[in-house]
């Protein structure tokens, strides 16, 4: 039954994974690493990190998930953020296509109720707590 529900959610969480596959592939060609840790693929340097560089705030973000990739700035900071980016994809498992329209309305909600629109997210409270409640600092 476990072996069924992986599968499940590996397939559900599949529309972001190949997202990530792709963006990882052209980080790829461009100087960026991968590998393979537990049930993530992680991209990092060259041409991924140049990307999250490039986010809204990307200069802080130490990685970000899509599905079952990790999209990462080095392997440092992957090292660092592996506990939090694995109860992503936890979520994303759960939640497969609705995940990031969830987690915008959730910010989206939590900014409008007076909170911090990353921070006092539920999916980030939940994947902060278990990296040891990093939020409140």
């Amino acid at each position: 039954m476990n072996a069924l529900r992986n599968i499940a959610g590996i397939v559900w969480a599949s529309p972001y994974t190949v997202v990530g596959l792709l963006i990882g592939s052209i980080g790829l060609l461009f100087g960026g690493r991968v590998r393979i840790m537990g049930r993530a693929i992680e991209f990092y340097d060259g041409g991924t990190k140049w990307f999250v560089h490039r986010l809204p705030n990307g200069q802080f973000i130490l990685a970000l998930t899509l599905g079952h990739v990790i999209l990462g700035q080095t392997d440092a900071s992957l090292d660092v953020s592996r506990k939090h980016e694995a109860v992503h994809i936890a979520q994303y498992e759960r939640w497969g296509p609705l995940m990031l329209p969830a987690y915008f309305l959730s910010s989206c909600f939590v900014y409008l109720a007076g909170k911090r629109f990353y921070l006092d997210n539920p999916f980030e409270r939940e994947a902060y707590d278990m990296d040891g409640g990093e939020h409140d600092r």
